[in-house]
């Protein structure tokens, strides 16, 4: 009797799992619905703006063009000759995204503090996030043509632009850090009688440096791609060198430039890579 029983739980068990499964099988046509939904609005989008965007006119690629056969065939052929100039600007570069990146983390991090939810008050955290805002908003190249009209060409409106364009971002995810630590330890220095600064030194921040370390070398690492286009308007680096050199169809030595852009930018990727897995 207790095999027969033992028998009926487990057929009744398989069929309530054959049941579960044939209505995960079933065809769930309201999400089907919001998809097909969705993505008939990206689909409508994209038509509406196929003339505005001139993508109409995407066979120009395509067809003969001698200006571009020959700028191709120049590119194909980089000019080396002025290769320490050009290691030189790019070193220029490195160190702008270096300085700007250095100072928007020294600046952010108590911004980030202030900008928490589980650390600063409700009128606090609004106003912060609100400048954060408005700091990623504004592209770094608009800010390095605003400093340049301030301080003049040079390196310097180059590290100013990428300095305040990366303070709403560096302190943007330095506060979600802050957010998601884990509140018991400060909970635990709380009940220590230790001050709030207290409580933000040894309970939070320990908690956050290597997050905090691995967005920085993120950032690091983009502000140098973004540090060879600022030149472009006059903020210095290698970007005005090649800037100078397309404006004069010195092709070969635009493609020089390029190349030594991609090199530093691909060893500088691999190092930050490497010591980001180290910290995280």
């Amino acid at each position: 009797m207790n095999d027969m029983t033992a028998g009926n739980d487990a057929a009744a068990r398989q069929d309530e799992l054959s049941d579960a499964i044939r209505a995960q099988l079933r065809p769930q046509w309201a999400n089907i619905a919001r998809s097909a939904a969705i993505l008939s609005v990206i689909v409508l989008l994209l038509a509406l703006s196929y003339y505005p965007t001139e993508m109409n006119n995407w066979t120009r690629l395509l067809t003969g063009n001698a200006f571009l056969d020959s700028m191709i065939s120049q590119f194909l052929n980089p000019d080396f000759t002025s290769l320490s100039l050009y290691i030189r600007k790019m070193v220029e570069t490195v160190q702008i995204a270096l300085w700007g990146t250095v100072l928007a983390i020294i600046f952010g991090a108590p911004l980030a503090l202030l900008a928490s939810s589980n650390i600063a008050p409700a009128w606090v955290v609004f106003p912060m996030r609100r400048l954060m805002d408005a700091s990623r908003a504004i592209n770094d190249l608009v800010f390095a043509v605003l400093f340049v009209a301030v301080v003049g060409l040079g390196p310097l409106p180059g590290v100013l632009a990428i300095f305040v364009h990366n303070l709403g971002i560096v302190s943007k995810l330095f506060s979600e850090a802050v957010e998601a630590i884990d509140a018991r330890p400060v909970e635990g220095i709380r009940t220590t009688g230790a001050t709030r600064v207290q409580e933000i030194l040894y309970g939070v921040i320990p908690q956050v440096i290597p997050l905090w370390s691995s967005f920085s070398l993120y950032r690091f690492e983009t502000n140098v791609r973004s540090a060879t286009v600022l030149g472009i308007v006059g903020a210095g680096g290698i970007g005005f060198t090649f800037n100078e050199a397309f404006k004069g169809f010195r092709f070969e030595e635009a493609s020089a430039i390029i190349i030594v852009m991609v090199v530093t930018v691909s060893l500088i990727d691999m190092i930050s890579s490497r010591l980001r897995k180290m910290l995280v």
